[in-house]
């Protein structure tokens, strides 16, 4: 039993944790209650059926269920039109997708939130060599870096004002940094002010790990461009591959022929018998993200209690995303922390953790995810490059008391070392 490995003061030490957090809970409920709200009331609005579920294969065509599924997407989202589709296999994919669709040669896109997450960085061409990147095909590249954990703001009104910016793309969560992740509040500020001196650059938020952790999405501020995955907070945890492009009708149609081709657009697709999931996944969302949230906010706790170093963000702090870090300090700490979480996964729990290279990244990794999904960050998964100062990087959960348990199994794990 997972109870039985975990060391008692720890053990006694979460049940603290329950009592003093039960503020912060009620507020992460609250939000899920918001969020349950429109979801359904979406459902309800676009006269979800039975038959919406059906398996539509080859060219894909005529799927009500799917037509349903991208308008329910585009609602919850804030968004004009969306496109949510099965050949979108991660976040990074979608990015792509929209970058793609939106910048050609000799456009200029800018990053409002400094160097983005590794994984943009070779899709961009900051490193690397493929001739597909952003760069190899004649896209320049600038970036505004944040002040303080937030926007530049007269940097970037200075810059726009130029306007010979075809894109302006912001990063809602931290990725592998030490910033801060920002507010729907800031992203709305900022996109008001560009709009009083551009009113034509294209504003893009990569809201991967941000969706339903508050009440309001990037659309409903006025992002023009809304990109993420299903197998993070959208997926529910059910949702076994997808993602999603929500924004502006004109802007979607564009990414949607890119998908597919000039002229089929949107019209084509199969489903590959994942209309169900997908609906079920996004109904599910709200309390699969309020469930990442309380157990990054116990984790928070804990860490802070027992003296670990920049644990962020605190226990008590507002969030916006569901990533939670915590600086190990050494090597060892961290293999053996991402060995806790694996050991405490329902699936592939005898798996070992070692450093090793991944895809897309610069530095070997260490990642700890038993998931039903392979690569899915809804469910519980923490992960770090292998590097000085050692920090972790975690997400999802979803319950509360699975989240609980690897927690206090992974911190048992460095205890013990």
């Amino acid at each position: 039993m997972i109870l039985d490995q975990i060391d008692k003061d720890i053990l006694s030490l979460g049940k603290q944790a329950d009592e003093e957090l039960k503020d912060i809970y009620e507020k992460i409920d609250a939000v899920c209650m918001t969020n349950s709200d429109r979801i359904l009331s979406a459902f309800i609005r676009n006269n979800v059926s039975y038959t919406d579920f059906a398996d539509i294969n080859g060219y894909g065509n005529y799927d009500t269920g799917r037509e349903k599924l991208e308008k329910i997407f585009a609602e919850v989202l804030g968004c004009e039109d969306s496109l949510v589709r099965p050949h979108i296999m991660s976040g990074t994919n979608a990015l792509w997708l929209a970058f793609s669709s939106m910048l050609k040669h000799g456009d200029t896109m800018i990053s409002l939130t400094g160097t983005p997450y590794d994984s943009l960085q070779e899709m961009i061409g900051l490193y690397g060599d493929s001739s597909q990147s952003l760069k190899a095909n004649g896209v320049k590249y600038e970036q505004i870096d944040l002040v303080n954990n937030t926007f530049d703001e007269d940097a970037v009104i200075e810059r726009l004002k130029k306007k010979d910016v075809k894109l302006a793309e912001i990063q809602r969560s931290r990725g592998y940094s030490s910033r801060k992740s920002l507010t729907i509040a800031e992203i709305e500020h900022l996109i008001q002010r560009i709009r009083e001196v551009n009113q034509d650059v294209i504003i893009m938020v990569d809201n991967c790990y941000g969706e339903l952790v508050e009440d309001r999405e990037p659309g409903h501020a006025g992002a023009d461009l809304v990109v993420g995955s299903l197998m993070k907070n959208l997926g529910g945890g059910i949702a076994a591959t997808g993602g999603y492009i929500a924004g502006r009708k004109d802007l979607i149609a564009m990414t949607a022929d890119r998908l597919t081709a000039p002229g089929l657009g949107k019209e084509q697709g199969a489903n590959f018998n994942l209309n169900n999931s997908f609906f079920k996944g996004l109904f599910m969302a709200p309390q699969a993200v309020r469930s990442a949230l309380k157990t990054a906010v116990f984790s928070s706790w804990m860490m802070e209690k027992l003296g670990y170093r920049n644990v962020s963000p605190r226990f008590d702090e507002k969030r916006t995303d569901i990533i939670q870090t915590v600086e190990l300090g050494d090597k060892d700490s961290l293999v053996a922390f991402t060995q806790g979480i694996q050991e405490s996964s329902p699936i592939d729990a005898f798996v070992h953790v070692m450093p090793a290279p991944m895809p897309g990244y610069p530095f070997d990794e260490v990642m700890a995810c038993g998931a039903f999904t392979q690569g899915s960050t809804i469910e519980l998964s923490a992960d770090a490059p292998v590097i000085p100062p050692y920090t972790l990087y975690m997400q999802g959960g979803l319950s509360p008391e699975y989240g609980k348990l690897s927690i206090m199994l992974a911190l048992t794990k460095i205890r013990n070392q």
